[in-house]
């Protein structure tokens, strides 16, 4: 994949909730990037490191967790193509929660330094940034009522539904089919249940013909009684510039 490529994922994304200006493109198409291979489950930034380099995920999978002392880990977001899951280490210099890949991913880096030269010298990028680092934060607010508040069939109705959405809108879904590439264990870790809960709840949600979740990717069976499950709403996705 090549660094043109890379970029033009970046604007493409970046359009999905804000207004771009042709001459903004042309800047944000001249960010000088790194791109770098990683094998699955592998540290991107660990918790406590000092950050020098954005991330943006060219492709492949990437979660954000944190692991207490215990060794219980809890995975805090699920990233995809076209985002920088990182953005806060641009101001915020120590990292307190690990990024790592969920599955092989090529991965573009972006020098701190050129990135905040860049939000001092072109304000409307700065503020598209920031609006994208918003957006982040509305979703961490509904992971959070997802967690504490839905059981455990909805909880993993709701992460699909939001997971799919944000695909759909990359052009990364088929059909009725979307690509989730965790395990029973990895599930488990996003919605505060064990992985044998996990399996649990999969199977539920296979035997009631709501959907079935097979080798990393989701079969939607019964689109009505999926929406209805998950109590899903969108608008904390904020995917157009005017929402």
């Amino acid at each position: 994949m090549s660094s043109d490529t890379i970029r033009a994922a970046l604007v493409r994304r970046l359009r999905i909730s804000s207004a771009i200006a042709e001459e903004d493109i042309k800047e944000i198409e001249a960010l000088p990037i790194t791109v770098r291979q990683y094998p699955a489950e592998t540290p991107v930034v660990r918790d406590g490191e000092r950050a020098t380099d954005c991330c943006l995920i060219a492709e492949g999978f990437c979660v954000r967790s944190k692991t207490i002392a215990s060794g219980k880990r809890q995975i805090l977001s699920i990233h995809i193509p076209g985002e920088i899951p990182d953005l806060m280490s641009l101001f915020l210099h120590v990292m307190d929660h690990e990024l790592s890949t969920l599955t092989p991913c090529t991965l573009a880096f972006i020098n701190h330094e050129t990135l905040q030269k860049l939000h001092r010298r072109n304000p409307s990028i700065a503020e598209m940034f920031w609006r994208d680092t918003l957006i982040d934060s509305a979703m961490f607010r509904e992971w959070i009522v997802n967690v504490g508040q839905r059981p455990a069939p909805a909880r993993l109705a709701h992460v699909m539904i939001e997971l799919r959405e944000r695909l759909r809108i990359i052009g990364r879904v088929d059909g009725n089919n979307f690509e989730m590439p965790l395990t029973q264990e990895q599930i488990g870790e996003a919605l505060g249940i064990t992985a044998v809960h996990a399996n649990r709840v999969i199977k539920q949600l296979r035997q009631e013909g709501i959907v079935e979740l097979q080798r990393g990717r989701v079969t939607v069976l019964d689109e009505r009684k999926f929406l209805e499950l998950a109590d899903f709403d969108g608008r904390y996705l904020h995917q157009s510039p005017t929402l």
